[in-house]
């Protein structure tokens, strides 16, 4: 009966059936229908840093809201390049998520004269994260007690040198604009991620280095890392023994770190929300402020329009710092 009836239909009806067809087929499934199948979550650093557990507690609260699995996976390098590439041609459909910060999205875009991803037009911002709190950090075993020790030694002809994220990431500007401060000089050593980093500085391999304070907060407490001060207005809360730069007789010096949530750009404005509520609502639970405070890391959360503004605002900020100090990574 119903091949009669199609056999009486105009071609162009029968056409106009099956593009409206195959446009269903693809239609991407409303904020009500997502999630139907697990989350992908990337992650720009190696498993163990700051933002790598920040991430990992709150995508177990979203997961629970959402009532699909979040996997979190790491994709380390090239200042966050890599995830940030793989986010943008990943499909915009909610099921790829990147937690991603001020190298992402204010940083890289001035120190590389070509990118393999547009921050303004290939990611859409979800929510902010976390802010990460920066320690400066020596290695036990070395001569540097203090924050004069520190500054004597970086205006010293002994060749200083200290260990960075790579040229460019938030660590590297705070310690280039602290050398800049008191007038010092030293060599970046570069490395792939905080972990390894606070490995050698521990052991001595690199002297000093500012680091995450949620990630080098075990190694402090447990004695292989000496803390000298946080570049903050106050003392952390998780270091009450550790002075602010001024107040170990330093300069005012402020720097810290933060951590937002972004997908592909062109992923459907209501499922982008349905995202940014849950993590909202994770980063609210008294649970998880708890967790992230241990570590040292300060919740956040925020509507996609104001992580946007804040973006762009840590954009214009950062890029002049950038300009006026020559600073590329090309």
């Amino acid at each position: 009966m119903f091949t009669g009836i199609f056999r009486r239909l105009p071609r162009a009806a029968l056409l106009a059936a099956a593009l409206a067809a195959s446009v269903a087929a693809v239609r991407p499934a409303s904020a009500a229908e997502f999630p139907d199948h697990p989350i992908r979550w990337l992650v720009p650093f190696s498993a163990g840093g700051g933002s790598d557990i920040a991430t990992r507690i709150v995508a177990r609260h979203v997961a629970d809201a959402l009532g699909q699995p979040v996997v979190v996976e790491n994709r380390p390098g090239a200042a966050t390049i890599v995830a940030a590439q793989e986010t943008a041609r990943a499909a915009p459909d909610g099921y790829t998520l990147m937690t991603a910060g001020m190298s992402t999205l204010a940083l890289n875009p001035w120190l590389y004269r070509k990118l393999p991803y547009d921050p303004q037009k290939n990611l859409a911002p979800v929510s902010t994260l976390v802010d990460l709190p920066i320690v400066l950090v020596v290695s036990p075993d070395s001569n540097l007690h203090t924050l004069a020790d520190v500054i004597a030694y970086l205006k010293s002809d002994k060749a200083p040198s200290y260990a960075s994220l790579g040229v460019g990431s938030p660590h590297h500007l705070a310690m280039e604009l602290f050398l800049e401060t008191v007038k010092g000089k030293a060599t970046a050593i570069p490395y792939k991620g905080t972990p390894p980093a606070l490995q050698d500085v521990a052991s001595g391999v690199v002297p000093l280095m500012m680091a995450d304070l949620a990630a080098a907060r075990p190694l402090i407490q447990g004695g292989k890392l000496r803390p000298i001060a946080v570049p903050a207005a106050r003392r952390s809360d998780q270091l009450p023994d550790v002075p602010t730069f001024v107040q170990a007789g330093g300069p005012a010096f402020e720097a810290a770190a933060w951590q937002g949530v972004v997908a592909p750009a062109g992923t459907p404005e209501p499922v982008v929300r349905k995202l940014s509520q849950a993590i909202e609502q994770a980063l609210r639970a008294p649970e998880v402020v708890k967790q992230l405070k241990l570590q040292g890391m300060e919740p956040t959360g925020s509507t996609p329009e104001a992580f946007s503004a804040y973006a762009r605002q840590e954009y214009e900020r950062w890029g002049a710092v950038i300009r006026s100090k020559g600073i590329t990574a090309d």
